[in-house]
């Protein structure tokens, strides 16, 4: 980003030399031009900061939609593997009991 030619105290402190006429106005068309200048780059940067937040917004839409699959593959995963377990788990207790009951 650019940086700004002015401040704020600069702007609000800023004292212009006085002519027989008043001020002197290629002193004051000077400042303002830098006034104008600075605002242009403030803009600039607005805008440059808005776009950037846009991308990042939609970055942010993407990997949440992303991290929301890889959670869903990852609950699919862990009930595939529970459900083998307790399938395991079924048939031992199955056994034990056939070995209770037919060898009593």
């Amino acid at each position: 980003m650019e940086q700004l030619n002015l401040t704020p105290e600069e702007i609000l402190n800023k004292e212009f030399n006085v002519d027989f006429k008043g001020y002197s106005p290629n002193e004051v068309d000077a400042f303002l031009d830098n006034v104008l200048e600075d605002y242009q780059i403030m803009e600039d940067n607005v805008q440059q900061l808005l776009d950037e937040i846009a991308k990042l917004k939609d970055q942010v839409k993407s990997l949440t939609a992303k991290n929301i699959e890889l959670e869903g593959k990852k609950m699919a995963f862990d009930l595939s593997n529970t459900t083998s377990y307790s399938s395991v788990d079924v048939l031992k207790r199955i056994s034990r009991l056939e070995e209770i009951v037919y060898n009593k």
